[in-house]
């Protein structure tokens, strides 16, 4: 595609960052993020693999250094190994072809122990990976299948194929929030990372995210009192906040867009299956890639339609979770926006 200037928003922000979904299927149904008769998107509406290539790529292009692959889950997609290798020759400086200095995905788990050698020779080395407990019931209360075996046998084929692994907690009043220190020391003590999340209200589900909305400020008070946490300089490139925990030896991230808005350092965006650009997860904004790759002339439309999410990015989200029964702030679910 034609080279055009590196993307930069209306604030002055550097975009850097892309999350790119490959599907917005998902083979676990977690209660605060979809409905258990999730409806999924016809296939002839996704993107194929030769589509998300050629559109990442575009992205390269224009300076996207970090790209994670999300779904849904992206690990149920078939041939998706394929995809990653392709993307994988793409590491390394742009004089030599690259441009990319850093391939990742988002994984439920479940199918993470058949596919961690692949993600490891295509040159994958970080991932991330959804696990909200560590007790069996409260998993399949959670994600409404008996499944936790299966993602425990996954992270522990990611670490033996080396990979590094960072847990990503969704802190659940009444549901998990009793376990979290026990799920820290879990993974701290597997040489794991642990970032927590508050809940995102993002799509109708049949629970009420307000009865399970935990502020990260109270649970940061809560560990603050047990353990010693110093800030940490580290950064990966996304929106959390670092702690180094002295007595357990690891470092936990905090992720909170309710409570400690993070969008002044904004560097993401994010791209659906179905080829829509969100220029913010928490915002309507929008720009139909999948137009621009099946236009007469793709390469020009797809680097006017990047220009234009640059010009319609907005500023900051305003999620809000503040009363029982509340709408979410955006209709459409995260499986389907993607991680």
């Amino acid at each position: 595609m034609n080279s055009r200037a590196p993307l930069v928003d209306q604030f002055a922000r550097r975009i850097s960052y892309l999350r790119l979904s490959v599907t917005d299927r998902c083979d676990l149904r977690c209660a605060y993020c979809m409905p258990e008769r999730q409806v999924f998107l016809p296939r002839a509406e996704v993107l194929s693999l030769e589509e998300l290539h050629r559109l990442a790529l575009g992205f390269i292009d224009r300076g996207i250094t970090k790209l994670r692959l999300t779904g849904g889950e992206p690990l149920v997609r078939r041939d998706m190994i394929e995809l990653v290798r392709a993307l994988g020759r793409k590491l390394g400086a742009p004089d030599a072809g690259g441009g990319l200095e850093e391939l990742t995905l988002t994984t439920n788990g479940t199918r993470l122990a058949e596919f961690a050698d692949d993600l490891r020779g295509a040159g994958v080395r970080r991932i991330n990976v959804s696990l909200d407990t560590l007790d069996r019931a409260t998993f399949a209360r959670l994600t409404r299948r008996d499944s936790l075996p299966q993602v425990l046998e996954g992270i522990a084929a990611a670490k033996a194929a080396g990979l590094m692994v960072k847990i990503n907690t969704v802190a659940l009043k009444g549901l998990n929030a009793a376990e979290i220190p026990d799920l820290i020391a879990w993974a701290h003590g597997a040489g794991h990372e642990l970032t927590l999340i508050e809940v995102m209200p993002l799509g109708e589900v049949e629970e009420d995210r307000f009865e399970h909305y935990l502020p990260l400020s109270a649970v940061q008070d809560d560990l603050e009192r047990r353990w010693t946490l110093t800030p940490s300089g580290h950064r990966t490139g996304g929106p959390a906040r670092y702690f180094d925990i002295a007595e357990t030896g690891g470092r936990l991230g905090l992720i909170t867009p309710l409570t400690n808005n993070f969008c002044e350092g904004c560097n993401r965006i994010r791209v659906t299956a179905t080829g829509q650009l969100f220029a913010c997860l928490g915002g309507s904004e929008q720009v139909d890639l999948r137009a621009a790759l099946r236009s007469a002339d793709p390469d020009a439309a797809m680097a006017d339609a990047l220009d234009l999410a640059m010009r319609i990015k907005p500023e900051r989200h305003h999620f809000v979770i503040d009363r029982p029964g509340g709408a979410p702030a955006l209709a459409r679910h995260m499986s389907m926006t993607g991680g």
